[in-house]
C-alpha cells in the first residue's frame, strides 16, 4: 500500500453450530466488520459505529494483536497505520464477532506485509488461534462450512446453495463464551455421545441435500450444548415454541448465544421477523441475507 492509498477489508459475521454441529458448522451472514486502512506515524484504531465505541484504540485491540502476530511468524514488521472501524455485528451475543475480528486481522497483516497467504493459511491461523473453524471459516469463505479442527490440521468444506431466509432474535445481555462453555458437562455417556453423533449427522444430511424440514428437527434434537445454555438463555424455547407456530424450519442458539437464529422458506424472512418483533418487543429482531462471498478486499487509490 503506498502513502495516501487506502485499503478497504470487509469481514462477515456468522451463525455457528445450528444446534447439533457444535464447533463445526458454520453459516457467514449479512453483518459486517468493516476496515478502511492507511498509513499513520502510530497504530490507532477509530471506531466508527456504535457496535465497535468501546473496543481499544491502539496496539490492544484484537485486530492488532492478530496482526501483529501473523507478521512476527513470518518475520516481518506490520507498518503503522490508522483504520477506521465500522461494524453492526454485535459483540458477545453468538453472531462471530471476534471471529471477524480475527480475520480481519490475518488479512490486515496479509496485505500490509505481502505475505500473499492461501486461504487454507488463513484459516489454519484463525482456527489456531479461535479453537474451532466454524465460526472464523463463515467469515473467511462465506457460505455454509463445515470443518473439523484438529492439532495437526484443519479439514473444511464449504456449500454455497443455501436456499433459505435468516432472522435473528438478539436479546440485549451479553454472554461470554467462557460462561456459556462453564455450564456445558466435562463428558456424556457412550449412549449419549453415539446418539448426539447420529443427530449431528444428520443435521449435515439435511445441510448437504437442502432438507431444511430435516434440518429444522435436527436442530431441537441437540444433546451438546442447547440443554445446557438454556439455563443461561430463556429465549431458546420460546423462540422455538414461537417459531413453529408460525411454521418455519426452526431455531437454534447462534454461536453460544444469546442469540437465537430461525430459518425459514426462502422469501418468508420478513414476515417472520415481523412476527416475531411482536413476540419478543424486549429483543432486537431482523431479517438478515446470507454472505456468500466471505472476506473481500479492496485496494483504493489515491485521487492526483
Amino acid at each position: 500500500m503506498k502513502e495516501g492509498d487506502m485499503l478497504k477489508i470487509s469481514v462477515p459475521g456468522s451463525t455457528a453450530n445450528l444446534g447439533p454441529g457444535f464447533d463445526s458448522v458454520g453459516l457467514a451472514l449479512g453483518k459486517y466488520l468493516t476496515l478502511e486502512v492507511k498509513q499513520a506515524d502510530n497504530f490507532v484504531f477509530i471506531p466508527m459505529t456504535e457496535d465497535v465505541k468501546g473496543i481499544p484504540t491502539n496496539e490492544s485491540n484484537l485486530i492488532a494483536q492478530i496482526a501483529l502476530k501473523v507478521a512476527s511468524l513470518y518475520n516481518r514488521q506490520l507498518p503503522q497505520c490508522e483504520v477506521k472501524v465500522w461494524s453492526d455485528i454485535p459483540m458477545a451475543r453468538g453472531v462471530g464477532s471476534s471471529a471477524a475480528a480475527i480475520i480481519a486481522g490475518i488479512e490486515l497483516a496479509n496485505q500490509l506485509c505481502d505475505l500473499n497467504l492461501s486461504e487454507d493459511e488463513k484459516l489454519r491461523f484463525a482456527s489456531l488461534e479461535e479453537g474451532h473453524p466454524d465460526n472464523v471459516g463463515a467469515s473467511l469463505y462465506g457460505g455454509l462450512v463445515i470443518g473439523l479442527h484438529e492439532q495437526n490440521q484443519t479439514e473444511l468444506v464449504r456449500l454455497t446453495e443455501v436456499e433459505v431466509d435468516c432472522v435473528l432474535v438478539i436479546p440485549k445481555y451479553e454472554v461470554l463464551t467462557s460462561d456459556a462453555r462453564n455450564v456445558l458437562p466435562q463428558m456424556l455417556t457412550y449412549k449419549s455421545a453415539v446418539e448426539a453423533s447420529a443427530v449431528s449427522n444428520m443435521l449435515v444430511a439435511g445441510l448437504l441435500s437442502n432438507n431444511w424440514n430435516l434440518v429444522g428437527k435436527m436442530m431441537q434434537k441437540d444433546l451438546l450444548h442447547q440443554p445446557y445454555r438454556s439455563e443461561l438463555i430463556p429465549e431458546i424455547q420460546l423462540v422455538q415454541e414461537k417459531v413453529k407456530k408460525f411454521g418455519a424450519y426452526g431455531s437454534a442458539l447462534s454461536g453460544a448465544g444469546p442469540t437465537v437464529i430461525s430459518f425459514v422458506e426462502k422469501g418468508q424472512g420478513e414476515e417472520l421477523a415481523s412476527y416475531l418483533s411482536n413476540e419478543f418487543v424486549n429483543c432486537q429482531v431482523e431479517h438478515v441475507a446470507i454472505d456468500l462471498q466471505g472476506c473481500r478486499v479492496e485496494q483504493i487509490q489515491r485521487v492526483k
